[in-house]
């Protein structure tokens, strides 16, 4: 066997052992159906409750971040859209149909977790992956959109064991989009990247759901879901605690945060300020923590305390998520 053959079947082995079912052309899918709907959605392994009673629909062309603890039920959620798993009760629907025919079809790509290693195949170029996996599908994305999308031109002629976490990262979203989907699954997309690259891997997201792409990711790092999604899920023991704009569920947490610099601040007398809850002092640095910030304003102005450069400020998306799952009863939040 050519050397180049016997690289085009290795690889093609390793990408058919990740897809059982051959893509078909994709239908069109009205604009009224939803990317993806859960109704009355319940999973258990054993006794233990992994989705309880999940009814939710995601809009197609939405950009999505999906949040909550370890062990509340993400992993499993995304399991049942993709048709790894079968719901137990309740139905899932993707792109108007099951999940297992919108993947065969090719409508859905998918970027998971891989534990140790890239989940690439090694020994061969990025370019040869990427042609590989579109050569299973009927209808792919053009090459060469693929790598403008995914920015991985300067990638095409290494192999896949010399890239670095960030580049892989790209190569497998590459992938993930090389059969031209509608909605793209993203589970922990920037678990290897530093900070500029993080920052480079989600502004080429926004451009990929400029397209009207629908795009469904879940993550970690609360500042993404915060400045990349349209729209936020909490979920929490398998419940849906939280849903809507990441700006939305910030405001709906009470806590606001007064920050001013003051010389020498009395720790003490801040302590007892009224709607004040924690202190935090760093230098001539302080934050306030308070649940009526005006009362707490008003009150720092009557102590007669000398302060500078006042800023009242809202939760941020990680005091809300706290709050939003301090309690596995807490009543779904839901906004507009």
């Amino acid at each position: 066997m050519r050397p180049l053959q016997a690289v085009n079947a290795k690889v093609g082995r390793f990408v058919r052992s990740v897809l059982d079912e051959a893509p078909s052309a994709a239908p069109a899918t009205p604009g009224g159906i939803p990317a993806v709907r859960f109704a009355g959605v319940t999973h258990r392994y054993g006794t233990h409750l992994a989705v309880d009673d999940l009814s939710v629909e995601v809009a197609r062309g939405e950009t999505l971040a999906l949040l909550g603890p370890n062990g509340a039920g993400k992993s499993t959620t995304i399991s049942l859209v993709l048709g790894l798993l079968r719901a137990q009760s309740g139905r899932v629907e993707v792109l108007g149909t099951t999940p297992r025919r919108a993947l065969a079809e090719g409508r859905v790509g998918a970027m998971l977790q891989t534990g140790l290693g890239s989940g690439l195949p090694p020994g061969v170029t990025v370019e040869q992956t990427v042609q590989l996996v579109r050569r299973l599908y009927r209808r792919p994305a053009a090459f060469d959109a693929v790598v403008e999308r995914a920015g991985i031109g300067p990638l095409l002629a290494r192999q896949t064991q010399r890239l670095s976490g960030g580049q892989a990262q790209r190569v497998r979203f590459a992938v993930a989009i090389a059969g031209d989907p509608e909605l793209v699954f993203l589970d922990e997309p920037t678990a290897a990247m530093d900070v500029e690259a993080r920052r480079s891997f989600w502004r080429m997201i926004r451009q990929f759901g400029a397209e009207g792409r629908t795009i469904v990711f879940a993550t970690h790092h609360l500042q993404e879901a915060d400045e990349t999604a349209d729209r936020v899920l909490v979920v929490n023991h398998g419940r849906l605690v939280a849903d809507g704009p990441g700006a939305t569920l910030k405001a709906s947490v009470a806590a606001r945060r007064v920050r001013f610099v003051a010389a020498a601040p009395p720790a003490c007398l801040l302590e007892r300020l009224e709607g004040v809850t924690d202190v935090e002092i760093h230098g001539s640095s302080v934050t306030l923590h308070s649940l009526d910030a005006d009362a707490t304003v008003r009150g720092l102005v009557g102590a007669g305390i000398a302060f500078r450069d006042l800023e009242v400020a809202g939760a941020g998306l990680e005091e809300a998520f706290v709050a939003l799952t301090a309690c596995a009863d807490r009543p779904r939040v839901a906004v507009s």
